[in-house]
């Protein structure tokens, strides 16, 4: 492994800590790493060391290349400058891809506390986003940011289908950042249907990092299983990025939204019930609810008997109360039409953009 400590900005001691795993060679397959970018806390008046290369350790075993920003904190921290540092650190390491031997567009960043709020300003508002983004006990409300850096932005108020996927973990007790800041951060998140997975812990202290004895101050009580977000976040980054196979990743498991409605294009992916009220997929919808009309009792009994005796009952008004939230694809799975068909009608919906 290599190390490397490159300096962004001399005045405000801005500085890039690079791990850099090899590749190839007894690492046969593996030709490329996905990375991760990690912001520590500090309320913009230093970058915690707890929250530094004791994080890095477990990211670098999952196979990762890791970097540390510390960004512009005290005087220096007034904005953008904290997020012009992310800019700046984001897009030297995916110019620097083939040297430092990593994917792209699978690159994370990981924010603690303040660098929780860089974070998710990267996810939200950044000109270089990340393609995924984990925040522990992060800041996320302009009231709460301003007691340490009073030019900060609020980075709820930011999120759109634009944003990344986030993971957040926080505890339920955190007397410095409450935990409100985790819950609007995620429940806008799900209003703009991103994908994400959040954890809140029953107790325990602001900053406890990896959650291991050998960063936490000793007789603070901590919940036994906070420590579990490292693994959680990495086996999510799995399901975000895929995981390693021969000379490439595996395809992820999960996409940048919940359902298709809020990606740029239409496709099979979008709900039903999205789809057929959408007065731009009229043209390709029209036909096939006409259809389904007359054939409404077969589809619902394939989908299941709650959708079926609805179906009964109401017609086609209860077959859409128990469809309207699935996709397209699996709608459409439960009919006859044949493939053909059913890939005709997602190259058309593919034509349509979202808006």
């Amino acid at each position: 492994m290599k190390t490397e400590i490159i300096t962004l900005s001399k005045e405000r001691n801005v500085t890039l800590t690079a791990y850099i795993q090899n590749v190839k060679g007894e690492f046969r397959n593996i030709s490329k790493r996905p990375a991760i970018l990690i912001l520590p806390g500090g309320g913009y008046q230093y970058c915690s060391d707890r929250e530094a290369d004791p994080v890095a350790m477990p990211y670098l075993k999952a196979g990762y290349q890791v970097f540390i920003l510390r960004y512009s904190v005290k005087e220096h921290a007034v904005w953008p400058n904290p997020l012009n540092d992310y800019e700046q650190a984001m897009e030297l390491i995916r110019s620097n891809h083939e040297k430092w031997g990593l994917y792209q567009d699978k690159v994370a960043v990981l924010g603690f506390s303040a660098g929780g709020h860089l974070a998710g300003s990267a996810a939200t508002m950044a000109k270089n986003k990340p393609d995924a983004a984990i925040l522990g006990y992060p800041v996320t409300k302009k009231d709460m940011i301003e007691t340490c850096e009073k030019t900060a932005p609020d980075v709820v108020s930011a999120v759109d289908r634009n944003t990344c996927p986030c993971f957040l973990f926080a505890t339920r007790n955190d007397q410095l950042v409450p935990i409100v800041n985790t819950i609007e951060f995620t429940h806008a998140l799900a209003e703009h249907g991103v994908s994400f997975e959040s954890h809140i812990y029953a107790y325990g202290p602001h900053g406890f990092s990896t959650g291991d004895s050998s960063v936490n101050y000793v007789g603070v009580p901590i919940c036994n299983r906070a420590p579990r977000w490292v693994q959680d976040s990495i086996e999510w980054l799995k399901d975000m990025f895929g995981d390693f196979e021969q000379d490439s990743m595996t395809v992820p498991a999960c996409g940048k939204h919940i359902t298709g409605d809020y990606d740029d294009m239409l496709s099979m992916e979008c709900t039903f019930g999205y789809l057929r009220k959408l007065e731009a997929a009229e043209h390709i919808m029209k036909p096939f609810l006409n259809w389904l009309d007359i054939h409404k009792e077969d589809v619902a009994r394939s989908i299941g008997p709650a959708a079926y005796e609805q179906t009964c009952k109401k017609g086609l008004p209860g077959f859409y109360a128990l469809a309207d939230n699935r996709s397209l694809k699996e709608i459409l799975g439960n009919t006859d039409l044949s493939l053909e068909e059913v890939e005709r009608f997602d190259a058309s919906l593919k034509t349509i953009a979202n808006h």
